[in-house]
């Protein structure tokens, strides 16, 4: 671990620089005096929120962890900037167009969410993209008349229907072709409607992006038309006189694009074909440059999959700068432009908390006494253990894990005691720990070396299912910014991955977003007995609420929506409180029926009474437990209303329960 500032004791400041946060927090969060972790959810405003006080609170209420906080403050404020760096980047190239922007509401489709961006979005006519039916509906309700919908993914009548009905009641909806076959749905449909269509076209850009999503450009894409359907589509809408009714040339190049210059590369190529349209007789007016804008997840300002090499100034000026370029050369008209950015406008605004309540051992822990009559493989490891040092650490390990591989080979042909097996396991993992402290000492770690040493680390059990929380933690290996909400003016102790309470060997996180130790453990306090550990997950506000699935049956969690107001005592207040899935709730979203359940139990509980193998009173008492814990959350919860029921204090768990109600 670090060994503090200058002045020779840790700070808070030591934890802020130790977990990265200038890096990944956007200016959004710091650490204060108390070691406490604060949100500055409105930049430049003074004063700022106790995240700790807030969880507290929370607690206090009777919500149970794991809870996701959502701060509203930073929503706005993240919608505020994506546009005021627009404008201010095209008042200084002095460009001809505007900017309006649009939120796809796949990324966080919560109706509070989308609400707040809408809100805040609406002096600068911001607006909202639909990929399907059921987005549509929702955009169709909540945009703005002067704001644009826009209209992706593949449609069917009913969509392309839908949107036509958007148009009759005022909304700005544009929809864009994405393959052929939509062309000509779009103009019969919209002549049986009676209604002109405003159409916009996909190009399939053979410019890539970069990231894990790189392969949403190119001729493998999903969506978008090749450079020979948009002219086919061209001369498609001029045969149907329809060439006043296409506004807007669109493309995608993926999501999180993490290179700059992948960026540029992408809306040179398609405001040239902006620009050749225009030159054909094509009356667009607005260049679609989708989404892509990415979030620097590790704080390293890199090209890495979890980060990004620019800022959000620099990605503005230069989709302004490149398309004004490209129009100057063509002698056509500079087009409004449109983004599609949703990660980085809803990423930063959420956090989930969680208890850290336990440790996993990464070494044995209990030492084994040294005997005469054990084995050669024994008495090999602790030698090798005793003579270790930041010289030989390369060959001294490669010893070891053969007498560790020679160990298991024995033990199965039977030439090796339970005892001496015991053994090597437990010296293994010493040496192993021991490695582990003198590599940071070597000039030349071998990696696998290295490797060996992070294997052992202790894991943190924490109250949380990373599928229902942290889907692309899992999925795709997403790095997401973990960091203690207090004990910050500690010096942690130690280093561990974290482990959920999933019955899944895939539910850990072993990477992190720490300065420059990514993959090396998150540096953790130890666990105090009887004293909450409080992690926050940050950065989950995209994608990763509606992508959760309910793996073990563990459902939504709890939500608390916080704003900013420092006329109140902790400077905020709760604006929502939604309360997680219960059992009952998570059982019925697979298809088990509540009533169903209980008859089928107590059937089996009347006929043990039937008999004679449980007296009617405690099959009574076992169908109350049972039904029960049908309302409890479905989360780790050691001192529960269920614990207390277990232990005879009935009236405690009541007391609980009634603190719970809102």
């Amino acid at each position: 671990m670090a060994n503090g500032s200058a002045h020779g004791a840790w700070s808070p400041e030591d934890s802020a620089s130790l977990y990265n946060l200038k890096g990944w927090g956007g200016k959004y969060f710091g650490v204060a005096g108390d070691g406490h972790l604060v949100a500055q959810t409105r930049r430049g405003v003074e004063g700022a929120i106790d995240v700790k006080r807030v969880v507290d609170d929370v607690v206090s209420r009777g919500i149970k962890l794991p809870v996701l906080i959502r701060f509203q403050d930073i929503l706005r404020h993240r919608v505020e900037i994506l546009n005021e760096s627009f404008t201010k980047a095209i008042s200084q190239s002095q460009y001809q167009g505007k900017f309006l922007g649009v939120y796809p509401i796949k990324v966080n489709q919560l109706r509070e969410v989308v609400e707040e961006i809408a809100d805040a979005g609406e002096p600068y006519r911001f607006g909202l993209e639909a990929g399907s039916k059921g987005e549509l509906m929702a955009v169709l309700a909540m945009n703005a008349n002067d704001s644009l919908t826009i209209v992706n993914g593949y449609k069917d009548e009913a969509m392309i229907r839908l949107a036509l009905l958007g148009l009759k009641l005022g909304r700005r909806v544009i929809v864009v072709v994405e393959k052929p076959q939509e062309l000509g749905m779009l103009l019969r449909l919209a002549r049986e409607e009676g209604v002109k269509p405003l159409i916009g076209l996909r190009a399939k850009l053979q410019t890539q992006g970069t990231g894990k999503w790189k392969y949403s450009a190119g001729h493998s894409a999903k969506f978008g038309l090749t450079t020979p359907e948009l002219l086919a589509a061209f001369e498609e809408i001029r045969a149907a006189s329809a060439l006043d009714r296409v506004q807007l040339l669109h493309f995608h190049i993926g999501s999180q694009v993490t290179d700059i210059q992948a960026i540029k590369d992408a809306v040179k190529e398609a405001a040239r074909i902006y620009a050749k349209l225009r030159q054909k007789g094509l009356p667009l007016e607005f260049l679609d440059c989708g989404g892509g804008l990415g979030v620097d997840y590790d704080g390293t300002h890199t090209t890495s999959d979890a980060s990004t090499n620019y800022t959000l100034k620099e990605y503005a000026a230069s989709v302004v700068q490149t398309v004004q370029e490209v129009c100057r050369q063509e002698k056509v008209p500079e087009p409004d432009l449109v983004t599609e950015s949703g990660r980085s406008l809803t990423a930063h605004h959420s956090v989930v908390i969680v208890n850290a309540f336990g440790a996993v051992a990464g070494t044995c822990g209990f030492p084994l006494k040294e005997t005469p009559d054990e084995a050669e493989g024994v008495k090999a490891i602790r030698k090798l253990i005793r003579d270790l040092d930041a010289k030989t650490l390369a060959p001294a390990y490669h010893e070891a894990a053969g007498r560790l591989s020679e160990a298991e080979a024995l033990f199965k042909l039977g030439f090796l005691s339970l005892e001496d097996k015991a053994k090597i396991e437990a010296l293994w993992g010493e040496f192993v720990e021991k490695l582990g402290e003198l590599a940071p000492r070597s000039k030349n770690t071998p990696e696998e070396v290295a490797a060996a040493a992070q294997s052992l680390r202790d894991q943190y059990l924490c109250n949380f299912s990373l599928f229902q929380s942290l889907p692309d933690s899992w999925a795709i290996g997403q790095v997401f910014p973990i960091i203690p909400i207090h004990r910050l003016e500690e010096q942690p102790a130690k280093r561990a991955a974290l482990i959920d309470i999933t019955c899944d060997s895939d539910g850990k996180i072993t990477r992190f977003a720490c300065a420059k130790r990514a993959g090396a453990g998150l540096p953790l306090h130890d666990l105090v007995p009887g004293e909450p550990y409080y992690l926050g997950i940050f950065l989950v506000g995209a994608y990763q609420a509606t992508m959760g699935d309910i793996h073990n049956l563990f459902g939504r969690v709890s939500e608390v929506h916080v704003f900013s107001d420092r006329s109140v005592p902790g400077g905020y207040y709760f604006d929502k409180i939604i309360p997680g899935q219960t059992v009952r709730q998570v059982l019925s979203d697979v298809q088990y029926s509540d009533v169903e359940l209980v008859g089928k139990v107590r059937a089996a509980v009347d006929a043990r009474v039937r008999a004679g193998e449980l007296k009617p009173s405690e099959g009574a008492e076992l169908m109350s437990r049972y039904e029960a814990i049908m309302d409890e959350y479905p989360y780790f919860d050691p001192g529960g209303p269920a614990a207390k029921r277990r232990s005879g204090d009935v009236k405690a768990a009541a007391s609980v329960a009634a603190s719970a109600k809102p």
